[in-house]
């Protein structure tokens, strides 16, 4: 029985110092403009010679993989973990050696959000923009995919379908 191809993505930080790999396709390619994924992109970008995290219109652009998908492949030790509160249940990992962003993983799921910006190379298009509300004052959204308001149920069905797959090690 022949294998199929695995996709394996690459990201890292700007210097290369940390490596993180996500194998097989994203549960999503999403543009998020919450509050707390703006905050969090800011307080990013604040850090010594950080390499941008956000776009120009404040969203910030991930590819979310299941956790079995995910690794960091070099560099852990240099990953420090960023909350914007301590209640938040998110957290930002940062390499600490160029200041890069390099995901966000939500502590009660099953997936992590990896930087877009933290990839080289073809990425798969951006399938949704979410929490579109919160974006900049003044900026348009781009056309580019469908853009909502909050977190759509597609989204929702995209995370409980990973999460059953997951369960059956699919």
């Amino acid at each position: 029985m022949a294998r199929s191809h695995q996709t394996i993505r690459m990201s890292s930080c700007a210097c290369r110092q940390v490596q993180c790999r996500a194998v097989g396709a994203p549960i999503l390619s999403v543009v998020c403009y919450c509050d707390d994924c703006q905050t969090g992109g800011q307080e990013i970008e604040r850090l010594p010679n950080a390499a941008p995290v956000l776009d120009a219109d404040g969203g910030t652009a991930y590819l979310s993989y299941r956790d079995d998908r995910f690794s960091c492949v070099s560099g852990a030790d240099l990953l420090v973990g960023y909350k914007i509160k301590d209640s938040a249940p998110t957290q930002r990992f940062v390499a600490s050696c160029c200041n890069s962003g390099m995901f966000l993983k939500f502590g009660r799921g099953h997936w992590v959000s990896m930087y877009r910006a933290r990839f080289e190379g073809d990425l798969p298009p951006i399938e949704m923009r979410t929490q579109t509300k919160y974006r900049l004052a003044n900026t348009e959204i781009p056309c580019d995919a469908p853009g909502y308001q909050t977190y759509p149920m597609k989204l929702i069905g995209k995370l409980l379908a990973s999460r059953l797959a997951m369960l059956v090690a699919r």
